[in-house]
C-alpha cells in the first residue's frame, strides 16, 4: 500500500477519535449535570418537607401525613428518571470509551505498519517490490 494512502487513513483516525473525544466530553459534561440535578432535587425535598413539617405537624397530621406522602412519591420519581438517564449516559460513556480504544487499536497498527514501509523503503534504496 503506498505511503500516502497509509497517512491518510491514519488522519481518518485522529479526526474520528476527535469527533468521539468530543461526545465523550459532552457525555461527561452530562453526567456532571445529572449529579448536579440530583444534589439540587435532594436540597429542595428537604426544604420541602422541613416546610411541611414546621406547618402542620404539630396542627395537622393528617395533612402532615397526606402532603408528606405526595412529596415523597413526587421525589422518588424525579430521582429515578434522573438515575434512568445516569445511566444512559453510563452505557453511551462506556460505548464511546469502547470505541475510542479501538480506534487507538488501529491507529497504532497502522503506524507501525506505516513506520515499517517507509523503513523498507529507505532500507533498499527506493520503491519496495
Amino acid at each position: 500500500m503506498a505511503i500516502s494512502n497509509m497517512h491518510e487513513t491514519l488522519l481518518l483516525y485522529t479526526k474520528k477519535k476527535s469527533l468521539i473525544n468530543d461526545k465523550l466530553s459532552e457525555t461527561m459534561m452530562n453526567m456532571l449535570n445529572s449529579s448536579r440535578q440530583v444534589a439540587e432535587c435532594q436540597a429542595k425535598y428537604n426544604d420541602q418537607i422541613t416546610d411541611i413539617y414546621y406547618n402542620y405537624y404539630e396542627e395537622d397530621q393528617d395533612t402532615y401525613e397526606v402532603l408528606t406522602e405526595q412529596l415523597e412519591n413526587q421525589h422518588e420519581l424525579e430521582l429515578a428518571n434522573l438515575n434512568a438517564w445516569e445511566q444512559d449516559l453510563e452505557l453511551e460513556k462506556n460505548n464511546l470509551e469502547t470505541q475510542l480504544n479501538e480506534i487507538n487499536t488501529f491507529e497504532s497498527t497502522w503506524t507501525k505498519l506505516l513506520q515499517t514501509n517507509i523503513k523498507n523503503d529507505f532500507s533498499y534504496g527506493g520503491v519496495s517490490q
